[in-house]
């Protein structure tokens, strides 16, 4: 099963993510790590992003989370199922503003700096995803047969991958 998780910031796809490869035994990654070097503190081009997706999609099963980037619309394809976390603005604003304090009181872990202007560029992000949300959608909408939509808190809370295993 190769599982593409896709939401914008503070959706829960990394928590989700985790959970699932926890009860499945299949490993997740991130596309943070994948688009960004931060042992060499460098974007990556997006050749050495796809080989390192086509090494990861060798692999029999795989979970895939992240914001999706255009140059990675190839990942729909390579997915047996696409799972589209859409939770309201109101309580991704929310998070992200919890996420950054658990990460300045170091009770929360993350792969970059927890800075002012990293707050001010989630909310930034989280607006211009809402100005292309449509076009996503869009997009998503050719792999329906795929896709499952989850719109809320409790339905990402109480999906399980073994109803589809």
């Amino acid at each position: 099963m190769k599982i593409l998780i896709l939401g914008i910031v503070a959706s829960g796809k990394t928590t989700l993510a985790r959970r699932l490869s926890k009860e499945s035994g299949i490993s997740y990654y991130e596309i943070d790590s994948i688009v960004h070097d931060d042992e060499n503190h460098r974007k990556r081009n997006v050749e050495e992003q796809r080989e390192i997706i086509e090494k990861i999609n060798d692999q029999e099963h795989w979970i895939l989370e992240g914001t999706l980037r255009k140059n990675l619309y190839f990942l729909f394809d390579y997915a047996d199922q696409i799972l589209y976390i859409n939770l309201p603005l109101k309580i991704r604003k929310k998070r992200i503003f919890l996420r950054f304090l658990k990460q300045k009181l170091h009770i929360e872990k993350c792969n970059y700096k927890p800075s002012i202007k990293m707050l001010k560029q989630m909310y930034q992000w989280t607006k211009e995803f809402e100005t292309k949300r449509e076009k996503l959608e869009r997009e998503l909408s050719q792999y329906s047969s795929k896709l499952i939509t989850l719109e809320s808190k409790k339905q990402v809370k109480e999906y399980h991958l073994a109803k589809y295993l």
